[in-house]
């Protein structure tokens, strides 16, 4: 009897030197990609909140969308008014089915008049292409996926805008954020958003494939620290910033995923504008929240959530305090920038006011914790 062969992982253009790096390589949405370096994670999350930190995010989906009712059409698909954003401009938002579920959430670069580029999570480029491609043909509009073509590099954190500067004569700066434009370093032309996931300042840098290498490590002579998934896992949660497929599926919706600012209804044909003005006007029975432990102990994904003892419970929960079950963890973590274990998941509405004492079942033993509001860690601003 022959087994069956297990799918080939995907490798980025900078896979080669991620090895040579010493890199921990795991698989990740169908993808080899490196989970941390010799470092470690906590140097690693140490360099993106002190210094600059690089993340190998080629792995991401880059959709460009070319035609004259680019924006008309990503209008009635994406939750944000693309058709409003000035050239170089960017936002985030999601990609929700008729329902209101999420698809993916993901950043849209208005390049020009007529062409705009897609950025989607890894695992979810085909679910997105499924969904945008039998649409964009109403509209005339090409949908053509360039992840291959083009490496992505995110540059983050507090000397990350310095250090680009001094690596492009100073024009990296002249970006502003939540904005694209186009830098050079070493003779290589690139886009460079403005954006990241870790809530620090910085760039996702896309050089072509053939030069990624090269600029990888300009990069670090210049400094900046190599840092994998988990770090860049620890970083993203104590922004408070969520992960599709852990954090929200399509079974969830934007309004009790906490996104509700980030939809626009008002799009002419926008797919999901009816579900979602339902879901706001009516409320939803429960909501993300942030939590953050009153003892040690990690809220791991799919811990169940307890009312805390002493938290008020109504007659339509049944039961005592301590002993109903309000919700569940999606993702949690220990922060070092806190020194604090952290976490979010969604409860019933009742138990989502910042205080409310909750109860984590940590392997069959009950820990204290508390909601409390998003994000953990903020930035420092100029």
């Amino acid at each position: 009897m022959q087994l069956p062969v297990a799918p080939s992982l995907l490798r980025t253009p900078l896979y080669e030197s991620h090895v040579r790096a010493g890199a921990r390589m795991v698989p990740f949405a169908g993808w080899e990609m490196p989970v941390s370096y010799p470092a470690g994670i906590l140097a690693e999350v140490r360099a993106v909140r002190t210094a600059a930190g690089m993340f190998d995010v080629s792995h991401m989906g880059r959709l460009r969308v070319r035609g004259e009712a680019a924006a008309r059409f990503l209008d009635t698909v994406c939750s944000a008014d693309v058709s409003g954003l000035g050239h170089g401009r960017s936002k985030y938002h999601v990609i929700c089915n008729e329902r209101g579920g999420i698809i993916d959430d993901a950043i849209v670069y208005r390049l020009t008049d007529d062409e705009c580029l897609l950025v989607v999570n890894a695992g979810n480029k085909q679910a997105v292409l499924d969904w945008v491609l039998p649409r964009a043909r109403a509209f005339a509009v090409a949908v053509r996926d360039t992840s291959a073509e083009f490496a992505m590099v995110a540059v983050q954190g507090p000397e990350a805008v310095g250090i680009l500067d001094r690596l492009t004569g100073g024009v990296a700066s002249g970006v502003r954020p939540f904005r694209i434009g186009t830098i050079v370093i070493d003779g290589v032309a690139m886009l460079a958003g403005r954006t990241g996931y870790t809530g620090e300042d910085g760039f996702e840098v896309m050089p072509p494939a053939t030069a990624a290498a090269a600029i990888w490590d300009r990069l670090g002579a210049a400094g900046v620290q190599p840092c994998g998934l988990g770090a860049r896992d620890v970083c993203r949660l104590e922004a408070g910033l969520m992960l599709h497929g852990v954090d929200m599926t399509v079974d969830n919706n934007p309004i009790e995923a906490g996104l509700e600012r980030f939809v626009y209804l008002d799009s002419p044909g926008y797919v999901a504008a009816g579900a979602l003005r339902q879901l706001r006007e009516r409320g939803t029975p429960r909501v993300i929240v942030g939590i953050r432990m009153l003892e040690r102990a990690i809220p791991r994904h799919g811990y169940a959530i307890f009312a805390g003892r002493g938290a008020a419970v109504g007659p339509s929960e049944g039961g005592s305090e301590g002993d109903v079950q309000v919700g569940v963890v999606t993702s949690g973590t220990h922060s070092p920038t806190l020194d604090a274990d952290i976490g979010m998941g969604y409860v019933d509405r009742a138990f989502s006011t910042p205080g409310t004492r909750l109860e984590i079942d940590v392997r069959g033993r009950r820990a204290g914790a508390g909601t409390v509001p998003l994000p953990f860690y903020s930035r420092r601003r100029s």
